[in-house]
C-alpha cells in the first residue's frame, strides 16, 4: 500500500459555511473513564479520527464492547477483565495513558508501557506517576513498562508541578473511586478537563472546581451509564478561523464555543483579522492586509501550544516580523524548515521562531513530521502559488476528520493521493 499525501492547489480563498465537530482531545479521556462506568454509555459528537479508534481498539482488547453509530460511540465495558494496554497499541497513541488511572479505580492494577505519540519534544509521564503514587498507588517500573497496584486508592492533596492537562484528567479519574475527598491543586484548566469532570458527573461522581486552579473530588463507590455529547474541538476550529484569514476567505463556523478560543480570536483581531463572533458562531470576513504579531504559547487560556504552527503558517505573510515563543514543548518548530522550503523567511532559536513576512509563498514538496505541524503545511498549501504536496498524511489524521474533504467544501483544490 502506497503512501498518502494531499495535493492543494492554492490561490484560492475558503468560502461559505462549515460546522466543528466533536474534540478528540475530550473524546478520549471520556471514552477512557467509561472503563469505571457500570453499564453503558453513549458518547456523541465523537469524530472517526486514528486515535479514537486505537482508543477504541484498546477498548475492545480490555474486554469491553464498543460500537459506533453515526458520530455516537456506545461503550459497555461491564465485560473489562484485562489490566495490560497492549504495546503495539500503547506506542501508537499516548493518549492511552489516560486509562492508567481508571484501571487502578476498578481492579487496583494496571501494566502499561511508555506511550507513544507525536514527536514534539519531551511530554514526560512523571506528573502522572508522581499523583498516582500519592494516592496510595506502589509502582514499578521495569524494561519499558510500568506496573502500578494498589489495595486501595485513598484521597489525598496533590500540588501538581505543572499543570498538565492529561495528568490533571488522570488524577481526576483515579481519585473519582477513592476513599475520602482528593484535593487537586495547580491543575489544568483546559475545557476538556471541565468536559470530563462533567461527563463523571453525570455518570455519579462528585467534582467541583474543573475550570479552576483547584479541583476537589470526592470519592464515590460506583458510576453509572449515561448519554453525554463532547464540546465542540477547539483546535479545529482555531484551524479553520486561520486557514479562512490566510487566505482571505469569508467563513462561518457553526457549532463551535466562542469562548474557548478566546486567545486565538484575540490574536488573529491584533493581526487585522475581522470576524463577527457568537457563542455558538464566528464568521471570518475577507481580508489581506495583515500585520505580524508577537504570540507566546501556555496553559489554558492562553494561546494553545496545538495552534502555535498553523498561526506561524498565517504570519509568513504578514506585513512586518512576528516572534513565535513556545513554552510547552521545546521540539515544536519543526514545520519552520518546511515552510521555508515554500519560501518562508524564518529563523528558529530554541523555544523562539522570529518570522519576517514576505509578499508570497510558492508551492513545494513538503512532509509533515507531526500533527499540528502538518496542518500548518497545509494552510500554507492554501496560501501559496502553484501545487504544494504535503507528505506525511497519517500524521494529519490524527487529528483532522477527512481534512481535505473539510477544505474542499469551502472551495479548496485538496485531494489525496496515493504514492507509488
Amino acid at each position: 500500500m502506497g503512501v498518502e499525501a494531499l495535493e492543494i492547489h492554492g490561490g484560492r480563498p475558503l468560502s461559505g459555511q462549515t460546522r466543528i465537530y466533536g474534540a478528540k482531545n475530550a473524546a478520549l479521556p471520556i471514552l477512557a473513564a467509561t472503563v469505571m462506568v457500570e453499564g453503558t454509555c453513549e458518547i456523541q459528537g465523537v469524530p472517526d479520527l486514528q486515535d479514537v479508534r486505537v482508543m477504541c481498539e484498546i477498548l475492545g482488547h480490555l474486554g469491553a464492547h464498543v460500537e459506533r453509530r453515526g458520530d455516537t460511540l456506545i461503550v459497555d465495558s461491564r465485560g473489562i477483565r484485562s489490566t495490560e494496554v497492549p504495546l503495539h497499541l500503547m506506542r501508537q497513541m499516548r493518549s492511552s495513558i489516560f486509562l492508567m488511572g481508571p484501571l487502578l479505580a476498578r481492579f487496583g492494577e494496571v501494566t502499561i508501557s511508555k506511550p507513544g505519540g507525536c514527536v514534539i519534544g519531551q511530554r514526560p509521564i512523571d506528573y502522572h506517576l508522581r499523583g498516582i503514587r500519592m494516592l496510595g498507588v506502589t509502582i514499578e517500573e521495569q524494561h519499558g513498562f510500568i506496573r502500578c497496584t494498589c489495595n486501595r486508592l485513598m484521597g489525598t492533596t496533590i500540588t501538581l508541578d505543572f499543570p498538565s492537562v492529561g495528568a490533571t484528567e488522570n488524577l481526576i479519574m483515579a481519585a473519582v473511586l477513592s476513599d475520602g475527598q482528593t484535593v487537586l491543586e495547580n491543575v489544568a484548566r483546559e475545557p476538556e478537563v471541565v468536559d470530563l469532570a462533567r461527563f463523571l458527573n453525570r455518570s455519579g461522581a462528585r467534582i467541583e472546581g474543573a475550570g479552576g486552579g483547584t479541583i476537589l473530588v470526592e470519592g464515590v463507590h460506583h458510576l453509572q451509564g449515561c448519554g453525554y455529547r463532547v464540546i465542540p474541538d477547539r483546535i479545529v476550529a482555531g484551524t479553520m478561523l486561520i486557514a479562512a484569514a490566510a487566505t482571505g476567505g469569508e467563513v462561518e463556523l457553526l457549532d463551535v464555543e466562542s469562548r474557548h478560543l478566546g486567545a486565538v480570536i484575540s490574536k488573529l483581531r491584533e493581526a487585522g483579522v475581522e470576524m463577527r463572533v457568537e457563542p455558538d458562531r464566528i464568521v471570518v470576513l475577507p481580508g489581506r492586509d495583515y500585520r505580524g504579531v508577537n504570540v507566546r504559547t501556555a496553559p489554558y487560556p492562553g494561546f494553545p501550544t496545538d495552534l502555535q504552527a498553523p498561526l506561524t503558517a498565517f504570519l509568513t505573510t504578514a506585513q512586518g516580523i512576528s516572534v513565535v515563543k513556545e513554552d510547552i514543548f521545546e521540539a515544536r518548530f519543526k514545520h519552520a524548515d518546511e515552510l521555508a522550503r515554500m519560501g518562508a523567511d524564518i529563523t528558529v532559536d530554541l523555544r523562539a521562531a522570529v518570522v519576517r513576512g514576505v509578499p508570497r509563498l510558492s508551492g513545494a514538496v513538503v512532509e509533515a513530521s507531526d500533527l499540528r505541524g502538518g496542518a500548518a503545511l497545509v494552510i500554507a498549501g492554501l496560501m501559496a502559488d502553484g501545487e504544494t504536496r504535503v507528505e506525511g498524511c497519517q500524521h494529519i489524521d490524527r487529528g483532522y476528520q477527512q481534512l481535505e474533504v473539510y477544505l474542499r467544501d469551502l472551495g479548496a483544490a485538496v485531494e489525496r493521493v496515493v504514492l507509488p
